[in-house]
């Protein structure tokens, strides 16, 4: 029996979850043969990952950090709805506390079948695109999730060598799995931000009709301009604000990964510009239909944090190189503010001066 959190109160997850697992479009074709190699392949692609990662970053996993795991996409889909939850139980007991009536055991059935749904629609969109990524898991043990049937489809879909780029995305990965448990106050500090930014959020029963004013006057010019997701639509300046906060360190882990998988070089992988040329154009997106999901769940602006992000980091170690751009994690205060990701000088004038 499933514990009783304020999430489930509006969410059912468990539906969400099979939702997800229903609707996530199948992987590429493979043998049971050649779905063990690729696992073992991407396995041993992030274990030989560490080590250029470390040198290059300077940045050291603690030998107690968790290992990189290999999921399919339904346990990427799965793992992730247990994020989502723990995430979300403060936005879920604000939302509890402001409400006047306690709605009915049926109503909030029908309420958490509804979330689910759309919350596992949601996860079996984003489960065919997600190569890997570090699960900070807020109530759980992170982990680096490398989603094989994805890296297989994609590899095949640019005509890459399978053994060079598999070991490129573990390069990436491996630098955020670095990036959490190296720096100790990290994954803390992120997990607070976003859930206080999410509480944030929540409108007041009294500024609800507003907000969806400014959703329904902004959304056909978002649509046709691009690049905004649904939050900026309905947030306040404040809420910009700390939201601009919270992106501006997501480009710097993004970017630094970025560098990082890059500056490993050919000496490791010979392809890596091949690669780099390849995936970048695929950042771009497919369709309208894509772009247009991209857009409106943000994801146009997370292709811009990479490429954002990479070049503050660059800038930066141009200047003070990789130690001086180390002291970046000594603490919350020397992260890089939004205006510093544009201008990499202001960071290194505010940090080094």
């Amino acid at each position: 029996m499933s514990v009783q959190t304020p999430t489930t109160r509006y969410v059912d997850w468990e539906f969400a979850k099979a939702t997800g697992r229903r609707l996530v479009a199948a992987g590429p074709r493979v043998t049971p043969g050649e779905a063990a190699d690729v696992v073992a392949s991407v396995r041993a692609s992030a274990a030989r990952a560490q080590g250029p990662v470390a040198e290059t970053a300077r940045l050291h996993a603690p030998g107690d950090a968790p290992a990189p795991v290999v999921v399919d996409r339904a346990t990427w889909i799965s793992l992730n709805a247990d994020s989502m939850a723990a995430l979300m139980d403060p936005v879920m007991t604000k939302l509890a506390a402001s409400q006047r009536r306690t709605p009915g055991e049926a109503a909030r059935a029908i309420t958490g079948k509804v979330s689910g749904g759309e919350a596992g629609a949601l996860l079996a969109f984003m489960a065919g695109k997600v190569l890997g990524q570090y699960d900070l898991a807020p109530d759980g043990t992170p982990a680096l999730m490398l989603v094989a049937p994805n890296i297989v489809q994609v590899e095949r879909e640019l005509g890459l060598d399978p053994h060079d780029f598999r070991l490129w995305v573990c390069m990436h990965e491996e630098t955020h799995r670095v990036q959490f448990t190296a720096v100790p106050w990290l994954r803390d500090h992120m997990v607070e931000r976003v859930r206080s930014l999410a509480v944030d959020l929540v409108p007041d029963p009294e500024s609800l009709q507003e907000t969806l004013s400014r959703l329904a006057t902004s959304l056909p010019d978002a649509v046709r301009a691009g690049g905004t997701g649904l939050v900026d639509l309905v947030a306040t300046p404040e809420q910009r604000r700390a939201l601009a906060e919270v992106t501006a360190v997501m480009s710097l882990l993004e970017g630094h990964a970025d560098v990082v998988m890059d500056e490993v070089g050919p000496q490791v992988i010979p392809s890596v510009a091949h690669i780099r040329s390849r995936f970048d154009t695929r950042r771009k997106g497919a369709g309208a239909l894509d772009r247009l999901l991209r857009r409106l769940l943000g994801l146009e602006a997370k292709m811009r944090q990479y490429r954002d992000g990479a070049t503050f980091v660059r800038g930066v170690v141009d200047t003070v190189g990789v130690e001086g751009f180390n002291r970046i994690w000594d603490s919350p205060e020397t992260l890089p503010r939004p205006e510093e990701i544009d201008e990499p000088a202001a960071w290194v004038a505010r940090v080094h001066a």
